[in-house]
Parts: structure tokens; sequence; C-alpha cells
């Protein structure tokens, strides 16, 4: 056989398995999925949907920046609710009311923590247009790996995006959970913290999660806003950030070496209380505030600075000190 007639078989067989793998796909790929590689759209906009879907919550994103059509950025300036959810022809001409033993078929698109559309599917379609800011820092980020679906955290159909309602703002007209209960849903652990004695305002409503994290990720520990912990803490507590003449070592290492950020069960969110807490680094031994004779027992010479041996008692500037006396925090 000559070349030619070899390479003119050649790209006869890539046709026809081209041709054949194409006949073998359109076989197994469902109608609805056809419809939506064709862009087959309702020609009605979203009046094919509020047909059957004209109630609440579905019906309020019409009054949500997502269902404003004067906005050129939105999905209802497009395809209105298929922008989203994708041309769904078996859905969209189903009757409201199934036969018995029937179950209406899905939209092509699904949104939500337990739907049938792969989460990096569902993804795709919030991040085509969410991908700037706060949410630059998706791909990768410990959400993104966890599988978590935007649909999980955030609601753009509700009256208000629970997510983004503060804590205090519960019970308030459309506001029927806050960032908070989202937030908690999944990290239990944080909420049982927050219920310690001592701890940050954040079940008052008075700080959110999302004050100090970033959930859609970021270049700090935790999804932490910040590079480190501790430029998140100096947001609010700048008087601890220095720079100082006397530094302590702990303190400008990571605020996490003597504090828990959601709560504790000791005053300041100490992790243990004082003298404990500075003996992980500091012996005890040999200390000034040792009863060494007699004199100093009471009633006679007591010192209420030993009292519980409480070493802020003394050093009450641990934090730091600018005081040219202030080596040992003392002043």
């Amino acid at each position: 056989m000559s070349r030619n007639h070899s390479l003119g078989a050649t790209v006869l067989l890539s046709l026809g398995l081209l041709v054949g793998g194409g006949y073998l796909l359109d076989q197994s790929v469902s109608a609805q999925e056809q419809s939506a590689m064709a862009g087959d759209y309702a020609e009605t906009g979203a009046k094919a949907c509020l047909k059957c879907h004209d109630e609440p919550p579905v019906n309020h994103i019409l009054k949500r920046p997502h269902g404003q059509r004067g906005d050129s950025r939105t999905p209802f300036a497009a395809q209105d609710c298929e922008t989203c959810h994708g041309p769904s022809v078996e859905h969209r001409e189903a009757p409201k009311d199934m036969p018995p033993g029937q179950e209406r078929p899905e939209v092509a698109v699904q949104f939500g923590r337990y739907s049938d559309t792969p989460v990096i599917e569902q993804n795709e379609v919030c991040l085509g247009c969410h991908q700037s800011g706060l949410r630059i820092n998706w791909e990768g980020s410990p959400h993104d790996f966890a599988d978590v679906p935007c649909a999980s955290c955030h609601n753009v159909h509700a009256l208000q995006d629970p997510v983004q309602q503060k804590g205090g703002m519960r019970g308030l007209v459309g506001v029927e959970k806050s960032q908070q209960d989202v937030c908690f849903g999944c990290h239990a652990e944080i909420r049982a913290q927050t219920q310690r004695f001592s701890h940050h305002p954040i079940r008052e409503g008075k700080i959110n999660c999302t004050d100090c994290h970033n959930p859609h990720g970021s270049f700090g520990p935790a999804q932490l806003k910040k590079a480190t912990v501790n430029e998140v803490c100096y947001t609010c507590h700048t008087e601890k950030r220095g720079p100082f003449l006397w530094e302590h070592p702990p303190v400008v290492e990571d605020c996490r070496n003597c504090h828990n950020p959601h709560g504790a069960t000791q005053p300041r969110m100490l992790k243990v209380r004082t003298p404990w807490l500075c003996q992980t680094c500091h012996l005890a031994a040999f200390h000034p505030s040792s009863l060494y004779d007699g004199n100093d027992v009471p009633p006679l010479g007591f010192d209420d600075h030993v009292v519980a041996k409480g070493c802020l008692n003394c050093h009450a500037q641990i934090h730091g000190s600018n005081h040219p006396s202030g080596a040992r925090f003392r002043r």
C-alpha cells in the first residue's frame, strides 16, 4: 500500500471513530443535557419558572441583586434563572402536577450540599462572576479542598443571605439565620469554645467570623484575613502592637501562645491561669515571690503581691514595655 493510501485509511478510521463516538455519546446523554449543550433556553425567561416557583423564598430573588435586569452583571440580565441553573427543557415542560409515581425532572444544575450536581460544577457557575476581591484565593483553599459548595453557605434566593448577616440582626425581618449559625453548622468545636465564660462577643453578634477569617481562602493560617495571627489581633488591639523597647518573645511570636481567641475558661481568654501559664516557659524556683522567712508571714509583713502567685500582680506590662526600667515588664 502506498504512503498516500495508508494516510487516507488512517484519516477515514479516525473520522469513523469520531462519528461513532459521537453517536454513542448522543445515546448516553439525556435530552436535558443535550438541551444544555445546545443552549435551549426558555424564550419567556423567568416567567416560565415563576409559573410553578411563585412562592418564597424562591421568588425573593427578584428583590435581590441577582434578580435585577437593569444591571448587566446579573444573571437576570442574561438568561434569567437558566443563567445559573442551565437550560432545562424536561424540567420546564413537565406538568406542574406530575402523575402519581412520577418525579419531575431536575434542572440541569442543582445547588446545595446534597445536590446531585457535582460541587465543582456548582461552584464553576458562581465563580464565573465572583472571582475577584476576597475570592481570589478560593482555588486550593481549605473549603475548596473539602468540596464545600458555595450554596452550602450562601442562599441567593433568600430575602437576606444568612452568611452575610451579623448575629445581632437575627430576628429582624427576613433574617432567620446569621453568619454564626452558618459557620457553626460545620465548626461545632468552635461553637463550643464561644460558650465559655471568657470569649470574644461572637455569640452576642458584636463580632463576626469574617471579621477575622476569609472563608474563601487567604495567604494566612486558618484562613485568616491577614498574613499572621498577630496582625489580625492588632486590628482591634492596637495598643498591643508596639514596637516596644522591651518585647516579650512569645507575644511577638503568636498571641495564641497564651490566648484561645474563640473562648476559654480563664479570664482574658488565657489558656490556663497564672502562674502555670508563665511557667510553661519560666522556672518557678528561686523567684522572689517566695516566702523566705517568718517576717513575711501574716499578719506581720505579708506582701499582697504574692497572693495566689499572680505573676501579673507585678509584671503588669506583659505584652511589652517602653519604660527604661521595664526589662521585666513591671512598669
